[in-house]
């Protein structure tokens, strides 16, 4: 694809304008490492709710949801619209919790919660599992999308996309701390968000318009049952799978939204929270900012980014039937059919969705390293200006790292998959140590470790049999029955948590429900909080709010106007009830 000088012109401002900001804050980032890692816990909802949006808006995710889409049709987006069960979980169960631990990372939490050798070595083993390991996999993934659009775009090899790709972003984060990071989230947001309508677009009127896509995809669906032998069932178009659906089996479905939700750790939608998400509910100003600021997260996440995306897939489908990488046909899209004065803006964009998720995965990962680890197991009394340096060069070796990583890396759904499923089980520990003071270190331990053996163990031997979602179905299900059979044993034959710290932890922390009851009962003097039901009604609201904003979204933008205007009137009911909650109850019984 060939770039006019106006078109680098505009690259060259946008970069421009990026350093500029770093700049501003360069200062700032210095002082500490609380300004460097959480500004200083000063950040307020809409913005710190804006970051997390931005972080989640990669590079690779339009690049995945375009494989999702053109292999398993709108359906096969439940791989990660299901996580939105565990982000609103996140709203109005867990929010307030983590702002209220003041801890400066999630894995900080591991020693304010339990004691002795087992905490100290979970929190260094996970310091560097999670920040180093899992973190330059997904930094890894994200920069094999961007070597894609610039390989693409550019016409460049795949070592000099990596190259490129590190060195523009690890400057910047480097240089401004979680500040910079924020403040160019939300402008790179808006650019990102406008240029992925303007593809759609485009890119459905390449097509000859939504009714002649609908038509096509239709014939292009006929052509691979037949191809495949398959009886017709399903379709690309279907929000939810149709019984014996060819692409998107039902037993698939059900596993993502019964099992997939709650029992994997998956970066922006941990089960309770945690990640980049827990480090902006850490930067929020108060409580209130840190609910309000998850809220718009899961709502911007969910109901408002998905749909640019899905019908630039469902367009590639049809333009590029034979293309051997789907994932590739939304690049090819903007090449073949964006107009010239606007691919400035759209590579732009692109670096903006790559930098958004780098930066903040960068700070994130180097704040594990520094805080929980080298500051905690190497180096314990040193001036702060001095961990802020750590946390530059640690950010620096991330970087390389994740440029190895990226340039092995193959397939972003494959990657997409591979960490769900070693996280799969674990879950049920990180939302419930929350609320029941029996589980320990020990119980993450081996949540973790069985986890891991297990899910590579499945995909070493392959014994299930079936297409591809079905056997990742298969074994994310039995990884998770596995793993959590496990760590509630051991949890139940292990030693408990010291109840010195057990009460020390729910003094500052304050966990609801029957869970802390013996607990509670050594810190009289502590009010009590109490889990209640209207907790569970806002979560379930929220995800209505979310789920029918989305779809009557996607019905009106392919036609179906009486299905829109009926999921629109229960998604306002919907943003009615919650509202009466917020009103009923207000915004400090949530958590």
């Amino acid at each position: 694809m060939q770039l006019t000088l106006l078109d680098w012109f505009i690259v060259a401002a946008y970069f421009l304008v990026s350093f500029l900001i770093a700049w501003h804050y360069r200062n700032r980032a210095q002082h500490s490492v609380a300004e460097f890692f959480v500004c200083g816990r000063g950040v307020p909802w809409w913005l710190a709710g804006t970051s997390m949006v931005a972080t989640t808006f990669a590079v690779d995710t339009p690049l995945a949801v375009t494989g999702l889409t053109v292999r398993y049709g709108i359906a096969g987006n439940w791989l990660w619209w299901s996580l939105l069960l565990s982000g609103m979980l996140t709203v109005f169960f867990f929010a307030r919790l983590w702002r209220r631990a003041g801890v400066l990372t999630d894995v900080e939490l591991i020693e304010l919660r339990y004691a002795g050798r087992p905490a100290a070595f979970l929190r260094g083993f996970r310091a560097l599992y999670l920040g180093v390991v899992i973190n330059c996999l997904i930094m890894g993934w994200v920069t094999l999308a961007m070597v894609k659009v610039l390989t693409v775009m550019l016409g460049i090899s795949k070592m000099e996309a990596v190259i490129a790709c590190m060195a523009i972003t690890a400057v910047f984060t480097t240089l401004a701390g979680l500040w910079g990071v924020l403040v160019t989230d939300l402008f790179q947001f808006v650019l990102m968000l406008t240029m992925t309508i303007l593809l759609a677009y485009f890119a459905v009127d390449a097509v000859g318009g939504v009714t002649l896509l609908k038509a096509k995809l239709l014939a292009l669906e006929t052509t691979r049952q037949a191809s495949t032998g398959a009886s017709p069932a399903g379709s690309l178009l279907s929000f939810l799978p149709e019984p014996g659906s060819v692409w998107m089996p039902v037993f698939v479905f059900l596993v993502y939204l019964g099992v997939n939700w709650w029992a994997s750790w998956y970066p922006g939608a941990e089960p309770g929270g945690g990640g980049y998400v827990a480090q902006r509910i850490f930067s929020a100003k108060d409580e209130k900012h840190s609910l309000w600021a998850t809220l718009w997260f899961n709502v911007a996440h969910y109901a408002v980014r998905p749909w640019p995306w899905i019908l630039v897939a469902l367009s590639s489908a049809v333009l590029y039937p034979k293309l051997e990488d789907p994932e590739v046909g939304y690049v090819q899209v903007i090449v073949d059919f964006l107009p010239p004065s606007l691919r400035g803006l759209m590579l732009a964009a692109f670096l903006a969705a790559y930098m958004s998720t780098i930066s903040t995965h960068l700070n994130w990962g180097s704040s594990y390293v520094v805080n929980d680890f080298y500051r905690r197991f190497v180096r314990r009394r040193a001036p702060e200006r001095h961990y802020v340096r750590a946390a530059q060069l640690s950010t620096l070796a991330l970087m390389l790292v994740a440029g190895g990583v990226s340039y092995h890396l193959q397939s972003i759904e494959q990657a997409w998959k591979l960490l769900l499923m070693i996280g799969a089980g674990t879950g049920g520990v990180y939302l419930l140590r929350w609320y029941w003071w029996r589980i320990n270190a020990w119980s993450e331990i081996v949540a973790m470790l069985s986890a891991l053996t297990i899910s590579l163990f499945l995909q070493r031997t392959q014994p299930f049999a079936g297409s591809e979602p079905v056997v990742f179905a298969k074994t994310m299900l039995v990884t998770t029955v596995f793993c959590t059979s496990v760590w509630l044993a051991v949890t139940l034959f292990s030693r408990p948590t010291p109840l010195g710290r057990l009460v020390d932890f729910y003094r500052r922390v304050r966990p609801p429900g029957v869970g802390w009851r013996p607990i509670a009962e050594q810190a009289p003097d502590v009010p009590r909080v109490m889990s209640s039901w209207h907790n569970l009604r806002a979560w379930l609201l929220g995800c209505a709010l979310v789920y029918c904003t989305l779809f009557a979204t996607g019905k009106f933008l392919l036609g179906f106007w009486l299905f829109g205007t009926l999921l629109l009137a229960a998604a306002i009911l919907a943003a009615w009830r919650l509202y009466r909650e917020f009103a009923r109850h207000g915004w400090e019984s949530f958590g």
